[in-house]
């Protein structure tokens, strides 16, 4: 078997489990935050009375915090007062940062572990070799209720990534090649299995980011075997008791792609299909108004540092507005300690708190009628951080930072 079929086979109390199976599986973790928790609350409350395991339950408050409405300020009302109710201590409702970031940083994520989360990111996880999966509000109360779900066991695609990566050019890089060519709905209900020499060096950050954006190609799970990276990241924060589950040499996938990444250029997704990819030289001279560097998928330590690393001493254009939104708080306190808000401000970008911030839309740096944003947010659909009418190139971090400096998409490997 795979990993995910292991897994999921040890969740079920099966010996092997097999694609297409259906299983019903213990969770050992249930994430929601403060866009889907009223909801998940609000089916709950219709067929429980108890959560199965309140230590097993993690609240978020990341999409809108502070609440930017009157209906944000009562959604996060509802979920305090539930999570108080239920006896839920693990909430984190003052600005802690993004789930996906706040989740691992806490130590709740293991090798091994299954864990759903009412946001489609929940994915994130499989960078720590857990079987991570995004739910739907009712089926996340029939969890908060049971501690149970039914899944359908996923096939997998192999992925292998192979090649060292340039100088600005880092994984968002590499899962936008990746989605350009299995396409936005290639992988749709199966997991995606990352190997290769590429993903065994790659630090933690940088295997998130994968992750991350396994949804964007309709993938059930991104999941990877933990490297020596992911090991020390987890002894550093006090989580060693686990079990390293492994893929056999003869497991079988539905298919197995290759992907060389030596020499490959900066990738820019552009609007509004997540795999329209292309080199960044196919794209470079367009106007932007707006650069983003923040959310789950590139709102770590390591993405604010490259991109202080593009703007120190520089400053930004006069006709573009640039968002800084670290993943978490503790992300925003090191940065601070390495001076890097500094570089930040000193640049004239603006630097929100920890949260989501403008990638849904919603909350900080909406876009107007017409407005180009270089963003290194997971989504560029229609309409995703605002007008209908805008527009949303995603990137990595120095290529954000550079053409904010430039006014235009331009590649930092020419700065």
């Amino acid at each position: 078997m795979n990993i995910t079929e292991k897994i999921l086979s040890r969740a079920s109390g099966k010996k092997e489990v097999r694609p297409s199976e259906i299983i019903e599986a213990n969770i050992d973790l249930a994430m929601s935050h403060d866009g889907t928790s009223p909801p998940t609350i609000n089916t709950f409350n219709k067929i429980a009375d108890k959560v199965w395991d309140p230590e097993k339950i993690v609240i978020v408050f990341d999409h809108n915090i502070p609440a930017n409405n009157i209906g944000s300020a009562e959604f996060q009302k509802v979920t305090r007062k539930f999570a108080k109710k239920q006896g839920i201590k693990n909430i984190y409702a003052h600005g802690e940062g993004i789930c996906h970031q706040v989740l691992p940083e806490k130590g709740y994520i293991k090798p091994g572990s299954v864990v759903v989360g009412a946001d489609s990111h929940t994915c994130t996880y499989g960078a720590f070799g857990a079987f991570a999966t995004g739910m739907g509000a009712t089926d996340i109360a029939m969890v908060y209720a049971t501690g149970k779900t039914w899944f359908m066991v996923p096939e997998a695609l192999k992925i292998d990534v192979n090649g060292n990566l340039d100088k600005y050019v880092t994984a968002k890089d590499v899962i936008l090649n990746i989605a350009g060519e299995i396409g936005s709905s290639g992988a749709t209900y199966k997991t995606l299995e990352f190997h290769g020499e590429t993903i065994d060096s790659m630090d933690v950050s940088g295997r998130m980011t994968i992750c991350n954006m396994a949804i964007e190609l309709g993938a059930k799970n991104g999941i990877m075997e933990p490297n020596k990276n992911t090991l020390e990241y987890l002894k550093n924060i006090g989580i060693n008791r686990f079990g390293i589950i492994k893929s056999d040499k003869d497991a079988n996938y539905e298919k197995e792609h290759s992907f060389d990444v030596t020499d490959m250029e900066p990738q820019i997704s552009c609007p509004h299909d997540v795999d329209n990819v292309v080199g960044i030289s196919s794209i470079e001279g367009k106007q932007i108004d707006q650069a983003f560097v923040g959310s789950c998928t590139n709102g770590r330590l390591e993405d604010l540092r490259i991109a202080a690393e593009v703007l120190k001493g520089k400053h930004v254009h006069e006709d573009v507005r640039m968002i800084i939104v670290p993943a978490s708080a503790q992300i925003y306190t090191d940065a601070m300690k390495e001076g890097v808000i500094d570089t930040f401000i000193n640049a004239g970008a603006i630097v929100c708190n920890p949260g989501c911030g403008p990638c849904l839309g919603a909350h900080m740096g909406v876009l107007g009628t017409d407005e180009v944003c270089i963003s290194t947010t997971n989504r560029n659909f229609v309409g995703r951080m605002g007008d209908p009418e805008s527009y949303l190139y995603l990137a990595n971090p120095a290529v954000a930072a550079y053409s904010a400096i430039k006014g235009e998409i331009r590649n930092p490997q020419d700065k």
